[in-house]
Formats: C-alpha cells, structure tokens, sequence
C-alpha cells in the first residue's frame, strides 16, 4: 500500500508527470528537462528526486551528465501498472503534445550547448550576488 500512496502522490503534480511522459522513449539529462519545462534546475532534480524515491526513475551517469531514464520490468508492480495508465491518458492531452514537440527541437542541439547556456546564466547569477 504505500509503494502506491508513493507513486500516487508523485503523479499528482503535473510536471512530474511532464517529465515522466518525456522520458518515455528516452533518457534525458538534467539541463534538457530544465529547458523542457522551463523551471529551475533545483525545481527540476527536487522533482526528480520525488520520481526516483517513487520507483518511477534512475540515473545513470555518462561522462559529465547524469541521465535520467524510466525504471522498466524491475519497477514495482504498482508503479508498471499507474506508468501504463499515465501514457494511455496521457498521450492525448495537448500539454503532452506541445511538450514533445518543443523536445523534438531541443534534441536537435547539441547538449553541450543547451547545458553550456545553463550553466552559464547560474554562474551569471552567482556572480552578481
């Protein structure tokens, strides 16, 4: 029961749920889901971290990015069950729509270059503090 309660409550949020729909077929990095969802990279790994405590996600580290992908057949029964009801209600709705076709572009930059702007505006603020 509370494996479920988890997953449940960290659905209930509709960019954890953007970001799970946006690794569907993919893995992604931290800088691409900023850019994805338009927030704050803290907002961002603070979602994150609600997914992976959840049993929806991993990281997996390559080089200077960590990667984030969805947990497959090693997922407890409870999130593989509210993971295919996700896509199927999900796969629909016009967020979704707009959030994948904005990722289609942003995976045509190269990520050096998307996570170089990131990095570039935090050291731009930290600077001026």
């Amino acid at each position: 029961m509370r494996t479920l309660i988890h997953a449940l409550k960290a659905i209930a949020d509709p960019n954890r749920l953007r970001i799970l729909l946006a690794l569907r077929d993919r893995s992604l990095c931290v800088c691409q889901m900023v850019a994805l969802l338009e927030l704050a990279p803290s907002t961002v790994s603070k979602h994150l971290a609600v997914l992976d405590h959840a049993g929806f996600i991993q990281a997996q580290k390559e080089g200077r990015w960590i990667f984030y992908r969805r947990v497959g057949r090693e997922a407890p029964v409870e999130v593989r069950r509210l993971t295919a009801l996700m896509d199927r209600l999900a796969s629909a709705s016009l967020q979704t729509a707009k959030d994948q076709k904005r990722l289609a572009k942003l995976l045509q930059s190269k990520r050096e270059d998307l996570c170089g702007r990131y990095y570039a505006s935090k050291a731009a603020t930290v600077s001026s503090l």
